[in-house]
């Protein structure tokens, strides 16, 4: 059950409203109508969002890392928009599991990259040298880095805001881990 009075879109007014029916319209997830009780969070994270949207790694990374950091944060809501949104960027049920899992057998490279998010995430930000190693002897570089620490700081804002919110979830239930 939610604890925030969500906002109905065709009730809304102002800033919500303009969100609501403009970068969102026919997009009315829970989550965006939890936030949009205050139109700056939502639009400041429809900008992130946006702003993330041309960086190095593919889509089916970027959902590897949102996956691999919500599960760190405890996020139902996010792993299972997750899993659904990163099936669609052709994440397999094996690949999306295993990052949620923090380990992804038989893809070195999405491994690494699932590991390296779990290390930023629960370390927040404090990684050891031997974790940027091995992300680095994956094939990353300082840019890829950079954008993993990114993508973290966006699934940290839905992951808080979710586990505070607890929005009724609007994708498949996923297998606990």
């Amino acid at each position: 059950m939610p604890r925030l009075s969500p906002i109905d879109p065709a009730q809304a007014t102002g800033k919500a409203k303009e969100i609501l029916d403009g970068p969102l319209k026919g997009k009315h997830l829970n989550i965006f109508k939890g936030m949009a009780n205050s139109p700056h969070v939502l639009d400041m994270y429809l900008k992130m969002n946006q702003a993330l949207s041309g960086i190095s790694l593919s889509a089916k990374e970027v959902e590897a890392v949102q996956l691999a950091a919500s599960n760190v944060a405890g996020c139902d809501y996010c792993q299972a928009a997750h899993t659904a949104i990163g099936k669609g960027h052709g994440l397999t049920d094996e690949q999306a599991l295993g990052a949620r899992r923090g380990r992804v057998e038989g893809d070195a490279r999405m491994d690494a990259l699932v590991r390296f998010t779990r290390a930023v995430t629960e370390t927040r930000g404090g990684v050891r040298d031997e974790d940027l190693e091995a992300f680095r002897k994956a094939g990353f570089d300082d840019r890829t880095v950079v954008e993993v620490v990114g993508l973290v700081a966006l699934a940290t804002l839905t992951n808080v805001f979710n586990n505070v919110h607890r929005p009724d979830i609007d994708f498949p239930a996923v297998p606990a881990v």
